[in-house]
């Protein structure tokens, strides 16, 4: 059984070995596109079309001689990596659509960062690509080159120009540098492979983003997890590149775009009770080039609507810990961790004794921490509020 990479081409594009295969086969599957090149073939075929499984059943069955046309290259996010795992195939790529644009634009691709959003949610883009050079996108009929560009310039993210490669060796090939202005405004082929090239550097924020970069509720500043406070829970949380990760209680939002720059291949939730607090953290996302999930609710409520957790911090518990504690660590992944920001010695020792009994391994760690300030021409030292910063890691299945 053989797959066989195909261009907008056609047959053109084909070695003189691959449509001597393609004509001498029982049976050729594709996509209707693919299928099209190939007007005169009269034996059996298999459109590609909606799920797969019927198909897999269908071709793991077959004994005739069967070729599966597929676009460019099958295993650059293509259907190759997904059938080679259920059938005897035989490999043959085309030249993927990426490497044709860049050798359109002119310009090396080694050092691309790569992101399909193809059959997928453009949520978490912005965290994924801030500060990369280079950036080739995949669309679709929904992520179109004109949806992508109102989202960057949503996120700030005008550094960037693009190029918009269409119907790539076929008939309306057409390749063209826009800025994301021209690009919002312009119409294009369904066909289409967007690259984004940095036109002026811009350089990432290291963690730990100051207080003051954030907006806070006003007139009563200060409700926010203080940024020495916040990179001891980030180093306590332990997170991955793909980590997912709960943020209960985020109020400006500040560990939980903290985290989404960290787990940028990942995701993070975010609930806050307080409306105006939940605007305010929208608003950070938007500065901090972070594409959360935040949803308005008091948790327990609503944490049903969040997939499974690798990490859950909690800035506030609403006063319902023990349940809340309750359903997290059934709700944490083996080997997760919780993180709490607790003020008082009473919640304290609650918190350690339910943890304890949800058999969870407990460490408190007490951060005391002053600033320094300028008082005339000298410096003093100006206290935060002390916290206990709770982390419980939950047991690994055996």
């Amino acid at each position: 059984m053989k797959m066989i990479g195909i261009g907008d081409n056609g047959v053109n594009g084909l070695l003189p070995q691959y449509i001597a295969w393609i004509n001498n086969c029982d049976v050729l599957v594709g996509g209707e596109r693919h299928l099209s090149f190939f007007p005169n073939f009269n034996k059996d075929k298999k459109i590609i079309k909606g799920g797969l499984s019927k198909l897999v059943d269908e071709l793991q069955q077959e004994t005739r001689n069967v070729v599966i046309l597929v676009s460019g290259d099958p295993l650059f996010f293509g259907l190759g990596g997904v059938l080679a795992k259920k059938l005897p195939l035989e490999i043959y790529p085309h030249t993927s659509s990426v490497q044709l644009a860049f050798s359109k634009m002119q310009e090396s691709w080694q050092d691309a960062y790569i992101v399909s959003l193809h059959g997928r949610s453009i949520k978490g883009f912005a965290q994924k690509i801030d500060g990369r050079k280079k950036v080739v996108i995949l669309t679709d009929d929904n992520n179109t080159p004109q949806a992508i560009a109102t989202y960057l310039k949503q996120y700030g993210m005008t550094e960037y120009e693009s190029f918009v490669a269409e119907n790539l060796e076929g008939e309306n090939e057409c390749c063209r540098f826009m800025t994301l202005d021209e690009m919002e405004q312009a119409s294009f082929s369904p066909l289409n492979v967007v690259i984004l090239k940095q036109c002026q550097p811009v350089k990432r924020s290291a963690i730990g983003i100051a207080d003051e970069a954030f907006h806070q509720r006003k007139p009563e500043k200060g409700l926010i997890t203080k940024k020495e406070i916040r990179v001891l829970c980030l180093q306590e949380l332990q997170l991955q590149e793909d980590s997912i990760m709960w943020d209960i209680g985020t109020c400006t939002g500040s560990v939980a775009i903290e985290a989404a720059k960290i787990a940028r291949e990942g995701a993070v939730f975010a609930i806050e009770k307080n409306e105006g607090d939940l605007e305010n953290c929208l608003l950070n996302q938007a500065k901090h080039r972070t594409d959360l999930t935040a949803i308005l609710g008091k948790a327990p409520e609503r944490l049903d609507e969040f997939p499974n957790p690798n990490a859950i911090f909690i800035g506030g518990n609403g006063g319902n810990m023990e349940n809340l504690l309750e359903i997290c660590i059934t709700r944490l992944l083996p080997g997760g961790r919780l993180v709490m920001n607790i003020a008082t010695i009473e919640n304290l020792a609650d918190a350690m004794k339910y943890l304890k009994n949800l058999g969870c391994n407990v460490t408190v760690l007490q951060a005391q921490i002053s600033r320094s300030k300028p008082i005339l021409n000298l410096t003093r030292f100006e206290p935060l509020n002390p916290i206990f910063i709770v982390t419980a890691q939950k047991g690994t299945d055996k």
